[in-house]
Protein backbone atom coordinates (compact mmCIF):
# COMPACT_ATOMS: atom_id res chain seq x y z
CA UNK A 1 0.00 0.00 0.00
CA UNK A 2 2.70 2.49 1.21
CA UNK A 3 4.89 1.51 -1.83
CA UNK A 4 1.82 1.91 -4.25
CA UNK A 5 1.13 5.43 -3.05
CA UNK A 6 5.31 6.70 -2.71
CA UNK A 7 5.23 5.53 -6.64
CA UNK A 8 2.56 7.48 -6.95
CA UNK A 9 3.49 10.50 -5.50
CA UNK A 10 7.36 10.30 -7.09
CA UNK A 11 5.52 9.74 -10.63
CA UNK A 12 3.15 12.80 -10.16
CA UNK A 13 6.39 15.27 -8.94
CA UNK A 14 8.50 14.09 -11.56
CA UNK A 15 5.35 14.69 -14.31
CA UNK A 16 4.70 18.57 -12.46
CA UNK A 17 8.38 18.43 -12.15
CA UNK A 18 9.10 17.79 -15.97
CA UNK A 19 5.82 19.70 -17.69
CA UNK A 20 4.64 22.40 -15.49
CA UNK A 21 7.35 24.66 -16.28
CA UNK A 22 6.06 24.44 -20.29
CA UNK A 23 3.00 24.88 -19.10
CA UNK A 24 2.97 28.25 -16.83
CA UNK A 25 -0.16 29.59 -17.48
CA UNK A 26 -2.09 26.39 -16.21
CA UNK A 27 -0.49 26.24 -13.25
CA UNK A 28 -1.43 29.62 -12.01
CA UNK A 29 -4.99 29.07 -13.49
CA UNK A 30 -5.30 26.27 -11.31
CA UNK A 31 -3.90 28.41 -8.18
CA UNK A 32 -6.65 30.60 -9.28
CA UNK A 33 -9.22 28.53 -8.71
CA UNK A 34 -8.57 26.11 -6.02
CA UNK A 35 -7.57 29.54 -4.04
CA UNK A 36 -11.40 30.37 -3.66
CA UNK A 37 -13.68 29.82 -0.78
CA UNK A 38 -17.16 29.27 -0.48
CA UNK A 39 -18.82 31.44 1.72
CA UNK A 40 -19.51 30.44 5.69
CA UNK A 41 -22.39 29.24 5.76
CA UNK A 42 -21.01 26.40 3.31
CA UNK A 43 -19.56 23.25 4.31
CA UNK A 44 -16.07 22.73 1.81
CA UNK A 45 -14.78 19.47 1.45
CA UNK A 46 -10.90 19.42 1.42
CA UNK A 47 -9.37 17.83 -1.15
CA UNK A 48 -6.45 15.66 -1.24
CA UNK A 49 -3.10 16.24 -1.93
CA UNK A 50 -2.99 13.74 -4.88
CA UNK A 51 -6.32 15.60 -6.16
CA UNK A 52 -4.64 18.76 -6.05
CA UNK A 53 -1.46 17.53 -7.91
CA UNK A 54 -3.20 16.05 -10.66
CA UNK A 55 -5.20 19.01 -11.10
CA UNK A 56 -1.81 20.77 -12.09
CA UNK A 57 -1.61 18.64 -14.79
CA UNK A 58 -3.66 19.34 -17.91
CA UNK A 59 -5.56 16.26 -19.60
CA UNK A 60 -4.40 15.23 -22.55
CA UNK A 61 -7.83 14.79 -24.29
CA UNK A 62 -10.96 16.79 -23.41
CA UNK A 63 -13.63 14.07 -22.00
CA UNK A 64 -17.15 14.54 -23.58
CA UNK A 65 -19.61 16.20 -21.71
CA UNK A 66 -22.90 14.53 -20.67
CA UNK A 67 -25.02 17.55 -20.78
CA UNK A 68 -24.24 21.15 -20.41
CA UNK A 69 -24.24 22.13 -16.61
CA UNK A 70 -23.14 18.71 -15.52
CA UNK A 71 -19.77 18.56 -13.46
CA UNK A 72 -17.48 16.54 -14.86
CA UNK A 73 -15.27 14.00 -13.70
CA UNK A 74 -11.78 14.22 -14.19
CA UNK A 75 -9.97 10.94 -14.03
CA UNK A 76 -5.86 10.93 -14.35
CA UNK A 77 -4.35 7.55 -14.61
CA UNK A 78 -0.88 7.06 -14.90
CA UNK A 79 -0.13 3.54 -16.52
CA UNK A 80 3.23 1.80 -16.21
CA UNK A 81 5.05 -0.95 -18.07
CA UNK A 82 4.41 -3.45 -15.24
CA UNK A 83 0.60 -2.63 -13.75
CA UNK A 84 -2.02 0.34 -13.97
CA UNK A 85 -2.71 2.31 -11.11
CA UNK A 86 -5.99 1.64 -9.81
CA UNK A 87 -7.00 4.45 -7.56
CA UNK A 88 -9.61 7.61 -9.10
CA UNK A 89 -9.55 10.43 -8.29
CA UNK A 90 -12.65 11.31 -6.60
CA UNK A 91 -15.10 13.52 -8.66
CA UNK A 92 -15.69 17.17 -7.36
CA UNK A 93 -18.29 17.51 -5.29
CA UNK A 94 -20.93 20.50 -6.25
CA UNK A 95 -21.48 23.18 -3.54
CA UNK A 96 -25.11 23.61 -3.21
CA UNK A 97 -27.10 26.43 -1.98
CA UNK A 98 -29.26 25.10 1.34
CA UNK A 99 -32.36 26.78 1.29
CA UNK A 100 -33.46 28.21 4.75
CA UNK A 101 -36.66 29.37 6.25
CA UNK A 102 -37.30 31.85 9.09
CA UNK A 103 -38.89 29.38 11.25
CA UNK A 104 -35.48 27.02 10.81
CA UNK A 105 -33.01 29.72 11.43
CA UNK A 106 -34.45 30.95 14.50
CA UNK A 107 -35.34 28.44 17.20
CA UNK A 108 -36.82 30.76 19.60
CA UNK A 109 -40.38 29.40 20.10
CA UNK A 110 -41.77 32.90 18.89
CA UNK A 111 -43.61 30.86 16.79
CA UNK A 112 -46.08 29.86 19.29
CA UNK A 113 -47.03 33.81 20.02
CA UNK A 114 -47.61 33.94 16.38
CA UNK A 115 -50.56 33.42 13.49
CA UNK A 116 -49.70 30.95 10.55
CA UNK A 117 -50.45 34.60 8.73
CA UNK A 118 -48.14 36.35 10.37
CA UNK A 119 -45.41 33.65 10.23
CA UNK A 120 -45.60 33.33 6.08
CA UNK A 121 -45.32 36.79 6.48
CA UNK A 122 -41.85 36.63 8.02
CA UNK A 123 -40.76 33.94 5.83
CA UNK A 124 -41.68 36.33 2.92
CA UNK A 125 -39.66 39.20 4.49
CA UNK A 126 -36.55 36.42 5.32
CA UNK A 127 -36.68 35.29 2.06
CA UNK A 128 -35.93 38.98 0.62
CA UNK A 129 -32.85 39.21 3.07
CA UNK A 130 -31.88 35.56 2.30
CA UNK A 131 -32.22 36.33 -1.64
CA UNK A 132 -29.87 38.99 -1.17
CA UNK A 133 -27.18 37.86 0.34
CA UNK A 134 -27.33 35.03 -2.20
CA UNK A 135 -26.75 37.75 -4.71
CA UNK A 136 -24.10 39.43 -3.27
CA UNK A 137 -22.46 36.24 -2.92
CA UNK A 138 -22.76 35.26 -6.60
CA UNK A 139 -21.55 38.93 -7.84
CA UNK A 140 -18.82 38.68 -6.05
CA UNK A 141 -17.99 35.32 -7.09
CA UNK A 142 -18.46 35.98 -10.89
CA UNK A 143 -15.42 39.17 -10.21
CA UNK A 144 -13.53 36.64 -8.08
CA UNK A 145 -13.55 33.85 -10.14
CA UNK A 146 -14.00 34.85 -13.55
CA UNK A 147 -13.41 38.52 -14.43
CA UNK A 148 -10.35 39.01 -12.13
CA UNK A 149 -8.27 35.78 -13.13
CA UNK A 150 -9.10 36.18 -16.77
CA UNK A 151 -7.85 39.50 -16.74
CA UNK A 152 -4.65 38.30 -14.71
CA UNK A 153 -3.90 35.85 -17.12
CA UNK A 154 -4.57 37.96 -20.34
CA UNK A 155 -7.54 35.16 -21.36
CA UNK A 156 -9.19 38.44 -22.34
CA UNK A 157 -8.58 41.58 -22.58
CA UNK A 158 -9.81 44.46 -20.48
CA UNK A 159 -11.73 46.22 -22.96
CA UNK A 160 -13.56 43.13 -23.44
CA UNK A 161 -14.02 42.04 -20.03
CA UNK A 162 -15.72 45.25 -18.70
CA UNK A 163 -17.89 44.88 -22.01
CA UNK A 164 -19.03 41.76 -20.85
CA UNK A 165 -19.21 42.27 -16.94
CA UNK A 166 -19.99 46.23 -17.76
CA UNK A 167 -21.08 47.65 -14.08
CA UNK A 168 -21.82 44.22 -12.43
CA UNK A 169 -19.17 45.34 -9.88
CA UNK A 170 -21.32 48.57 -8.93
CA UNK A 171 -24.16 46.70 -8.20
CA UNK A 172 -23.04 45.15 -5.19
CA UNK A 173 -22.95 47.63 -2.89
CA UNK A 174 -26.10 48.35 -4.04
CA UNK A 175 -27.63 45.28 -2.62
CA UNK A 176 -25.02 45.27 0.64
CA UNK A 177 -26.67 48.46 1.23
CA UNK A 178 -30.35 46.78 1.75
CA UNK A 179 -29.29 43.63 3.04
CA UNK A 180 -27.90 45.89 6.13
CA UNK A 181 -30.92 47.75 6.18
CA UNK A 182 -33.09 44.59 6.52
CA UNK A 183 -30.90 42.95 8.74
CA UNK A 184 -30.73 46.56 10.94
CA UNK A 185 -34.73 46.18 11.03
CA UNK A 186 -34.77 42.47 12.49
CA UNK A 187 -35.53 42.36 16.34
CA UNK A 188 -33.10 40.15 18.81
CA UNK A 189 -35.74 37.36 18.56
CA UNK A 190 -35.95 37.12 14.77
CA UNK A 191 -38.80 39.10 14.02
CA UNK A 192 -38.98 42.01 11.57
CA UNK A 193 -42.02 44.45 12.02
CA UNK A 194 -42.02 46.84 9.19
CA UNK A 195 -39.91 46.46 5.74
CA UNK A 196 -42.15 48.83 3.43
CA UNK A 197 -40.47 52.05 4.40
CA UNK A 198 -36.99 50.30 3.52
CA UNK A 199 -38.21 49.51 0.33
CA UNK A 200 -39.05 52.83 -0.36
CA UNK A 201 -36.61 54.32 0.11
CA UNK A 202 -33.93 51.61 -1.38
CA UNK A 203 -36.27 51.13 -4.75
CA UNK A 204 -34.89 54.43 -6.86
CA UNK A 205 -31.24 52.86 -6.50
CA UNK A 206 -32.85 49.67 -9.04
CA UNK A 207 -32.69 52.79 -11.33
CA UNK A 208 -28.74 51.84 -12.28
CA UNK A 209 -29.84 48.38 -13.66
CA UNK A 210 -31.35 50.10 -16.84
CA UNK A 211 -27.67 50.25 -18.38
CA UNK A 212 -26.16 47.11 -17.01
CA UNK A 213 -29.71 45.41 -18.71
CA UNK A 214 -29.64 47.03 -21.65
CA UNK A 215 -26.20 45.86 -22.30
CA UNK A 216 -26.67 42.55 -21.55
CA UNK A 217 -27.39 41.37 -25.55
CA UNK A 218 -24.18 42.98 -26.52
CA UNK A 219 -22.53 41.66 -23.58
CA UNK A 220 -23.82 38.02 -24.60
CA UNK A 221 -23.06 37.91 -28.36
CA UNK A 222 -19.35 39.03 -27.47
CA UNK A 223 -19.34 35.97 -24.39
CA UNK A 224 -20.21 33.61 -27.20
CA UNK A 225 -17.86 34.64 -29.85
CA UNK A 226 -14.91 35.00 -27.00
CA UNK A 227 -16.05 30.57 -26.26
CA UNK A 228 -14.32 30.10 -29.89
CA UNK A 229 -10.87 30.72 -28.45
CA UNK A 230 -9.20 27.88 -26.82
CA UNK A 231 -7.91 29.44 -23.74
CA UNK A 232 -11.13 31.13 -22.99
CA UNK A 233 -13.52 27.62 -23.73
CA UNK A 234 -10.91 26.09 -21.51
CA UNK A 235 -11.08 28.47 -18.89
CA UNK A 236 -14.77 28.74 -19.00
CA UNK A 237 -15.68 24.73 -19.14
CA UNK A 238 -12.86 24.10 -15.84
CA UNK A 239 -14.78 26.34 -14.10
CA UNK A 240 -18.21 24.94 -14.97
CA UNK A 241 -16.40 21.88 -13.63
CA UNK A 242 -15.45 23.40 -10.53
CA UNK A 243 -17.41 22.91 -7.24
CA UNK A 244 -17.70 26.28 -6.69
CA UNK A 245 -19.95 27.40 -9.88
CA UNK A 246 -22.91 24.81 -8.36
CA UNK A 247 -23.00 24.01 -12.23
CA UNK A 248 -23.69 27.51 -13.73
CA UNK A 249 -22.10 28.75 -16.38
CA UNK A 250 -20.44 32.37 -16.70
CA UNK A 251 -23.53 33.61 -18.48
CA UNK A 252 -26.09 32.27 -15.67
CA UNK A 253 -23.90 34.40 -13.22
CA UNK A 254 -24.42 37.23 -15.49
CA UNK A 255 -27.52 36.80 -15.98
CA UNK A 256 -28.55 36.52 -12.02
CA UNK A 257 -29.01 40.17 -11.19
CA UNK A 258 -31.80 40.56 -13.76
CA UNK A 259 -33.23 37.23 -12.57
CA UNK A 260 -33.54 39.17 -9.36
CA UNK A 261 -34.89 42.34 -10.86
CA UNK A 262 -38.07 40.46 -11.53
CA UNK A 263 -38.45 38.71 -8.43
CA UNK A 264 -39.08 41.61 -6.66
CA UNK A 265 -42.72 41.88 -7.75
CA UNK A 266 -42.93 38.66 -6.40
CA UNK A 267 -41.81 38.89 -3.42
CA UNK A 268 -43.38 42.12 -2.65
CA UNK A 269 -46.26 40.28 -3.95
CA UNK A 270 -46.36 37.46 -1.12
CA UNK A 271 -45.53 39.71 1.41
CA UNK A 272 -48.72 42.07 0.95
CA UNK A 273 -51.05 38.87 0.75
CA UNK A 274 -49.78 38.02 4.56
CA UNK A 275 -50.30 41.99 5.29
CA UNK A 276 -53.24 42.78 6.84
CA UNK A 277 -55.18 46.23 5.37
CA UNK A 278 -54.62 47.72 8.80
CA UNK A 279 -51.35 46.38 9.53
CA UNK A 280 -48.98 49.46 9.80
CA UNK A 281 -46.26 48.52 6.86
CA UNK A 282 -49.67 48.09 4.69
CA UNK A 283 -49.29 51.67 3.11
CA UNK A 284 -45.55 51.49 2.18
CA UNK A 285 -45.74 47.92 0.76
CA UNK A 286 -48.31 48.78 -1.39
CA UNK A 287 -46.27 52.04 -2.47
CA UNK A 288 -43.22 50.06 -2.79
CA UNK A 289 -45.21 47.20 -4.90
CA UNK A 290 -46.44 50.42 -7.28
CA UNK A 291 -42.53 51.65 -7.79
CA UNK A 292 -41.29 47.87 -8.20
CA UNK A 293 -43.65 47.16 -10.93
CA UNK A 294 -42.86 50.63 -12.95
CA UNK A 295 -39.03 50.20 -12.38
CA UNK A 296 -39.10 46.40 -14.06
CA UNK A 297 -41.79 47.87 -16.95
CA UNK A 298 -39.12 50.95 -17.55
CA UNK A 299 -36.42 48.64 -17.48
CA UNK A 300 -37.76 45.97 -19.75
CA UNK A 301 -38.59 48.68 -22.15
CA UNK A 302 -35.36 50.08 -22.84
CA UNK A 303 -33.58 46.70 -23.00
CA UNK A 304 -36.28 45.69 -25.51
CA UNK A 305 -35.09 48.90 -27.56
CA UNK A 306 -31.56 48.36 -26.79
CA UNK A 307 -31.84 44.19 -27.94
CA UNK A 308 -33.95 45.98 -31.05
CA UNK A 309 -31.18 48.81 -31.88
CA UNK A 310 -28.47 46.07 -31.59
CA UNK A 311 -29.95 43.70 -34.05
CA UNK A 312 -30.80 46.59 -36.54
CA UNK A 313 -27.16 47.80 -36.43
CA UNK A 314 -26.34 43.89 -37.64
CA UNK A 315 -28.13 43.55 -40.70
CA UNK A 316 -26.63 43.61 -44.10
CA UNK A 317 -28.24 44.80 -47.44
CA UNK A 318 -27.28 43.44 -50.25
CA UNK A 319 -29.14 45.57 -52.28
CA UNK A 320 -30.61 49.38 -51.68
CA UNK A 321 -34.34 48.38 -52.14
CA UNK A 322 -34.40 46.01 -49.72
CA UNK A 323 -33.80 48.81 -47.08
CA UNK A 324 -37.34 49.76 -45.55
CA UNK A 325 -38.42 52.39 -43.28
CA UNK A 326 -40.49 50.03 -41.48
CA UNK A 327 -37.09 48.93 -39.58
CA UNK A 328 -35.52 51.91 -39.25
CA UNK A 329 -38.45 53.21 -37.32
CA UNK A 330 -38.74 49.69 -35.33
CA UNK A 331 -38.48 50.04 -31.68
CA UNK A 332 -39.22 46.61 -30.72
CA UNK A 333 -38.25 43.23 -31.52
CA UNK A 334 -40.98 41.05 -30.97
CA UNK A 335 -39.32 37.67 -31.41
CA UNK A 336 -36.20 36.14 -33.16
CA UNK A 337 -34.57 32.89 -34.21
CA UNK A 338 -33.08 30.41 -36.16
CA UNK A 339 -36.31 29.01 -38.36
CA UNK A 340 -35.55 26.13 -42.01
CA UNK A 341 -37.18 26.64 -44.82
CA UNK A 342 -38.49 23.31 -46.69
CA UNK A 343 -35.28 22.69 -48.25
CA UNK A 344 -33.63 22.72 -45.13
CA UNK A 345 -31.52 25.82 -44.93
CA UNK A 346 -30.94 27.95 -41.90
CA UNK A 347 -32.61 31.03 -41.92
CA UNK A 348 -32.69 33.48 -39.08
CA UNK A 349 -36.05 35.31 -39.03
CA UNK A 350 -36.18 39.04 -37.28
CA UNK A 351 -39.85 39.99 -36.20
CA UNK A 352 -40.30 43.77 -35.76
CA UNK A 353 -43.12 45.37 -34.83
CA UNK A 354 -43.89 46.60 -37.99
CA UNK A 355 -42.00 44.30 -40.42
CA UNK A 356 -40.53 40.70 -40.99
CA UNK A 357 -36.91 40.06 -41.93
CA UNK A 358 -35.99 37.15 -43.71
CA UNK A 359 -31.92 36.75 -42.99
CA UNK A 360 -29.22 34.51 -43.26
CA UNK A 361 -26.36 34.46 -40.86
CA UNK A 362 -22.89 34.93 -41.44
CA UNK A 363 -19.86 36.15 -40.23
CA UNK A 364 -18.40 39.87 -41.17
CA UNK A 365 -15.38 41.25 -39.35
CA UNK A 366 -15.43 37.88 -36.98
CA UNK A 367 -19.04 39.68 -35.91
CA UNK A 368 -22.19 38.14 -36.42
CA UNK A 369 -24.02 39.53 -38.83
CA UNK A 370 -27.45 38.97 -40.69
CA UNK A 371 -27.77 39.69 -44.34
CA UNK A 372 -30.95 40.05 -45.38
CA UNK A 373 -33.04 36.87 -47.69
CA UNK A 374 -35.48 38.77 -49.92
CA UNK A 375 -37.47 42.10 -49.34
CA UNK A 376 -38.55 42.86 -45.58
CA UNK A 377 -42.52 41.69 -45.78
CA UNK A 378 -44.92 44.51 -43.68
CA UNK A 379 -46.48 43.19 -41.25
CA UNK A 380 -50.18 44.75 -42.09
CA UNK A 381 -49.77 43.16 -45.06
CA UNK A 382 -48.84 39.65 -43.96
CA UNK A 383 -50.31 36.57 -43.97
CA UNK A 384 -49.64 33.31 -42.27
CA UNK A 385 -51.40 29.84 -41.69
CA UNK A 386 -50.16 27.20 -39.44
CA UNK A 387 -49.58 23.91 -41.39
CA UNK A 388 -50.80 20.53 -40.62
CA UNK A 389 -47.99 17.77 -40.32
CA UNK A 390 -47.05 16.20 -43.54
CA UNK A 391 -48.70 18.68 -45.28
CA UNK A 392 -44.97 20.50 -46.65
CA UNK A 393 -43.62 18.70 -48.98
CA UNK A 394 -39.59 19.22 -48.93
CA UNK A 395 -37.00 19.23 -51.67
CA UNK A 396 -33.04 20.15 -52.32
CA UNK A 397 -30.36 18.25 -50.94
CA UNK A 398 -31.95 17.50 -47.55
CA UNK A 399 -33.76 15.09 -48.73
CA UNK A 400 -33.33 11.92 -46.96
CA UNK A 401 -31.01 13.04 -44.66
CA UNK A 402 -34.15 12.60 -41.97
CA UNK A 403 -36.72 10.24 -41.50
CA UNK A 404 -39.71 11.19 -43.51
CA UNK A 405 -42.03 12.47 -40.49
CA UNK A 406 -38.99 14.46 -38.83
CA UNK A 407 -38.74 16.59 -42.29
CA UNK A 408 -42.49 17.80 -42.19
CA UNK A 409 -43.28 18.35 -38.69
CA UNK A 410 -43.67 21.79 -37.41
CA UNK A 411 -44.27 24.06 -40.16
CA UNK A 412 -46.21 27.37 -40.83
CA UNK A 413 -46.45 29.48 -43.60
CA UNK A 414 -45.76 33.19 -44.57
CA UNK A 415 -47.09 35.14 -47.40
CA UNK A 416 -47.17 38.24 -48.69
CA UNK A 417 -48.95 39.79 -51.92
CA UNK A 418 -47.61 43.12 -53.45
CA UNK A 419 -47.96 44.36 -57.11
CA UNK A 420 -49.40 41.39 -58.46
CA UNK A 421 -46.06 39.42 -57.27
CA UNK A 422 -46.25 36.89 -54.17
CA UNK A 423 -43.51 36.08 -51.40
CA UNK A 424 -44.36 32.80 -50.04
CA UNK A 425 -42.29 30.87 -47.46
CA UNK A 426 -42.42 27.99 -45.31
CA UNK A 427 -40.86 28.14 -41.95
CA UNK A 428 -40.19 25.26 -39.83
CA UNK A 429 -39.66 25.51 -35.72
CA UNK A 430 -37.48 23.02 -34.13
CA UNK A 431 -40.47 22.09 -31.90
CA UNK A 432 -44.43 22.37 -31.45
CA UNK A 433 -43.75 24.30 -28.98
CA UNK A 434 -41.28 27.01 -30.77
CA UNK A 435 -43.73 26.52 -33.36
CA UNK A 436 -46.86 28.13 -31.32
CA UNK A 437 -44.82 30.61 -30.16
CA UNK A 438 -43.73 32.12 -33.68
CA UNK A 439 -47.52 31.78 -34.78
CA UNK A 440 -48.48 34.24 -31.28
CA UNK A 441 -45.67 36.43 -31.79
CA UNK A 442 -46.81 36.90 -35.41
CA UNK A 443 -50.58 37.11 -34.27
CA UNK A 444 -50.06 39.97 -31.57
CA UNK A 445 -47.75 42.03 -33.77
CA UNK A 446 -50.46 42.07 -36.67
CA UNK A 447 -53.16 42.97 -33.96
CA UNK A 448 -51.05 45.52 -32.54
CA UNK A 449 -50.36 47.38 -36.11
CA UNK A 450 -54.13 46.92 -36.82
CA UNK A 451 -55.26 48.82 -33.67
CA UNK A 452 -52.55 51.24 -34.11
CA UNK A 453 -54.38 52.20 -37.30
CA UNK A 454 -57.53 51.72 -36.33
CA UNK A 455 -56.87 53.96 -33.62
CA UNK A 456 -55.59 56.86 -35.56
CA UNK A 457 -58.54 56.54 -38.36
CA UNK A 458 -61.24 56.75 -35.48
CA UNK A 459 -59.16 59.71 -34.41
CA UNK A 460 -59.16 61.39 -37.79
CA UNK A 461 -63.15 60.20 -38.64
CA UNK A 462 -64.51 59.67 -34.96
CA UNK A 463 -68.15 59.88 -36.82
CA UNK A 464 -68.13 57.88 -39.82
CA UNK A 465 -65.54 55.33 -39.21
CA UNK A 466 -65.97 52.09 -36.60
CA UNK A 467 -63.56 49.66 -36.93
CA UNK A 468 -64.46 45.69 -36.94
CA UNK A 469 -61.78 43.19 -35.64
CA UNK A 470 -59.65 40.90 -38.41
CA UNK A 471 -60.32 37.52 -38.13
CA UNK A 472 -58.51 36.64 -41.15
CA UNK A 473 -56.92 37.72 -44.53
CA UNK A 474 -58.79 35.35 -46.58
CA UNK A 475 -58.06 31.85 -48.09
CA UNK A 476 -55.01 30.28 -49.62
CA UNK A 477 -56.02 27.04 -51.58
CA UNK A 478 -57.99 25.09 -49.43
CA UNK A 479 -56.40 26.22 -45.92
CA UNK A 480 -57.59 29.64 -43.87
CA UNK A 481 -54.76 32.22 -43.72
CA UNK A 482 -55.06 34.30 -40.16
CA UNK A 483 -53.84 37.50 -39.31
CA UNK A 484 -50.69 37.64 -37.50
CA UNK A 485 -49.46 38.81 -34.72
CA UNK A 486 -46.46 38.24 -31.68
CA UNK A 487 -45.43 37.28 -28.28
Amino acid sequence: MYSVLYSTFRLLFFTYQFIIPNMRHVSVYMVCVCDLQEPSSKRVKPLSRVTSLASLISPVKAAPLKRIGQTLQRSISFRSDCRPWGRQIAPAITKRRDSKLWSETFDLGLGHMLSSTEIKRQEAIFELSQGEQDLIEDLKLAKKAYRDPMLKLSIMTEHELNQIFFTLDSLIPLHEDLLSRLREARKPDGSTDHVGHILVDWLPCLETYNSYCSNQVAAKALLDHKKQDHRVHDFLQRCLESPFSRKLDLWSFLDIPRSRLVKYPLLLREMLKHTSNDHPDRQHLDEAMNMIQSIVADINTQTGESECRYYKERLLYLESGQRDLLIDSSRILSCHGELKNNRGAKLHVFLFQDVLVVTRAITQNEQLCYQLHRQPIPVRDLEWEDLQDAEVRLGGSIRGAFSHSERIKNFFRVVFRSGGQLQTHCFQASDAFNKQQWLNCIRQAKEAVWSAECGAAQTAYPTYLRCVPLTAAGPLGEAPLHMMTHT
